[in-house]
């Protein structure tokens, strides 16, 4: 009788080969370790965190994270704003406990905290709610036009040409704003 033969467990293929990965497929488990670590077992909260809330509110405060307690029966959510917000953000805690309970589908927050900075440190705790407005240039006036066309009439390459008459537009601009100033 001829004894079983067994062979060693062969690893899982490989990635190569199968052509592009989805970025999302690549760092979901990261992010999902690091919403856990902060409490978040529904990621929906942090990802979609405008539409629960609204948007004028998400502008105003963004969570930070969630404490359970040590009896595990309803958890803090800490939710981060600024100083001027803070009074706006504290008249609508019950709205957004209400609002993030029906995002879990139970009642899981039981408290909603307000912060001014973040937990781990002062660096985090730089608030940056909205994208800072573009700077408005001045029109180019016509004579600046015609100095910057002048410059860079010998150039062939229409690509290069353009990006030059624009860099010599922007310091024509420039030096002409310090001289009336």
């Amino acid at each position: 009788m001829a004894a079983k033969q067994t062979y060693p467990k062969t690893k899982s293929p490989t990635r190569r080969g199968r052509g592009f990965a989805s970025m999302s497929g690549l760092i979901q488990n990261r992010v999902k370790t690091a919403g856990e670590k902060r409490g978040f077992a529904v990621m929906r909260l942090l990802t979609h965190w405008a539409e629960i809330v609204g948007d004028d509110l998400s502008k105003m405060a963004t969570p930070v994270k969630i404490g359970y307690s040590r009896d595990g029966f309803g958890a803090v959510l800490t939710v981060l704003t600024t100083g001027p917000n803070a009074p706006l953000v504290q008249m609508q805690l019950p709205q957004i406990r209400e609002r993030v309970n029906a995002c879990y589908g139970y009642s899981a927050i039981s408290r909603v905290a307000i912060t001014q900075t973040a937990p781990v440190g002062f660096h985090d705790g730089r608030v940056m709610f909205e994208d800072t407005p573009e700077e408005v240039k001045p029109p180019v006036s016509e004579e600046v036009k015609r100095a910057s066309a002048a410059m860079t009439d010998g150039v062939e390459n229409e690509g290069l040409k353009a990006a030059l008459e624009t860099l010599s537009q922007n310091y024509l601009s420039r030096k002409g704003a310090s001289k009336g100033n």
